[in-house]
């Protein structure tokens, strides 16, 4: 039975959906064209009528995935209402608790790519790198957005301070979530307490010390 345009292009999303989450998952290697398709709802050789190769689907799988946001950030507009400093905090801790969250580290499938997938990525050849680059260069570009009001040079590199020391917390604490568990959660609220201290406090990351340390509850994205 032939299938309408449109019914073609709902399919091809939903590979390329399923594709991202499971990569996510499990990793690129990890997951095979069957078991895409069949999340998606499809059979097997339905993946190759709308991609090339597995490698092209990874690609725009691992692309999609960027689309992921770290919170919802609704019903943050009004916190500091007429402080556009104090809007810019709410935001940040925010983010950072959200994204340094158990329900985030236990649940990478439907979480950070970059987290989940720059070891597979840096192994994957130039045009995948290409792919991640672009979507890690997507997330700084969101989240200089969010940070208040310095200079363009000085929110790009406490940016990515930021985004890099959030990554390799969550990935620490979930290698050592199943084997430790107080560690995993060390790891998690160590980093919380340490990009949410204020920037003017000793040891605070604009002053690049090591961190209060100190627990913050974390929220749900």
């Amino acid at each position: 039975m032939k299938v309408s345009k449109a019914q073609a292009a709902e399919n091809r999303e939903g590979i390329v959906d399923a594709a991202a989450r499971l990569y996510r998952q499990k990793g690129l290697d990890g997951v095979g064209v069957a078991e895409i398709t069949r999340d998606a709802g499809l059979t097997h050789g339905g993946l190759y009528r709308h991609f090339e190769s597995k490698d092209a689907l990874a690609r725009e799988a691992c692309l999609r995935a960027f689309d992921w946001t770290i919170t919802p950030l609704d019903g943050l507009a009004a916190a500091g209402a007429g402080d556009a400093d104090a809007a810019s905090t709410a935001r940040l801790h925010a983010l950072v608790q959200g994204y340094l969250s158990a329900d985030h580290r236990d649940h990478p499938g439907e979480g950070c790519p970059a987290a989940a997938l720059a070891a597979d990525a840096a192994r994957a050849g130039p045009e995948m790198s290409e792919v991640f680059a672009q979507g890690v260069e997507r997330n700084i570009a969101r989240f200089m957005d969010v940070l208040p009001g310095e200079d363009t040079a000085a929110r790009r590199t406490r940016t990515i301070v930021t985004l890099s020391s959030m990554v390799g917390a969550l990935v620490l604490a979930r290698a050592t979530a199943a084997g430790n568990p107080q560690l995993s959660e060390e790891i998690l609220a160590t980093l919380r307490g340490h990009l949410t201290a204020p920037t003017d406090a000793p040891g605070s990351t604009a002053e690049g010390g090591s961190g209060s340390g100190q627990s913050v509850h974390a929220k749900k994205r």
